[in-house]
């Protein structure tokens, strides 16, 4: 299971489903099962913010990338995907074995 999927699960188990892991499958829908109201989805949208330090815009707040553990995975990586580039690219621009 990758670590943000492992993170938001424990996240989702912690603070909404009282420790109930089994309760929550990849693809079960939020909004189906009832697992977030408006506050919750506020606090989820937190806690992603906050955990990966990226900004969710208005128009990214939509079902296509909230409603499950494994659409906000995808969702969530493809978002951090230019980050990891960029820091890829910064620490293999920086000289080997420099000093200050």
């Amino acid at each position: 299971m990758p670590a943000i999927e492992q993170e938001i699960r424990k996240f989702i188990v912690e603070n909404f489903l009282m420790g109930q892991e089994d309760h929550l499958k990849n693809d079960d829908s939020f909004l189906e099962k009832g697992i977030f109201d408006s506050t919750g989805i506020l606090e989820l949208v937190s806690f992603i913010e906050n955990q990966y330090a990226v900004t969710l815009e208005p128009d990214e707040l939509i079902p296509e990338n909230l409603d499950s553990l494994a659409v906000l995975t995808r969702f969530l990586e493809r978002k951090l995907a230019p980050q990891a580039r960029l820091s890829e690219v910064s620490v293999s621009r920086s000289p080997a074995g420099s000093s200050l």
